[in-house]
């Protein structure tokens, strides 16, 4: 039977999250996940792109590619 708990390894001992679904004797395999820090994410203001990008006046006229098929 292959069970996966989840847990913590702190002071030199493994805290599981849940009891394992055996009384008996079980091998183990333990896999240290390497702890990722989050980066720091830069906000955005609201705004911040105002007229720094702008829609060209044909944006909403039909494409030439298509025309074949209006």
């Amino acid at each position: 039977m292959l069970t996966t708990i989840k847990g913590i390894y702190v002071n030199g001992q493994i805290v599981l999250d849940e009891m394992p679904p055996t009384k008996n004797s079980s091998k183990v395999v333990v896999a240290f996940l390497e702890e990722i820090q989050p980066t720091a994410v830069k906000k955005r203001r609201l705004g911040s792109l105002k007229g720094k990008i702008s829609i060209p006046d044909n944006f909403n006229e039909p494409l030439d590619d298509l025309k074949d098929y209006m």
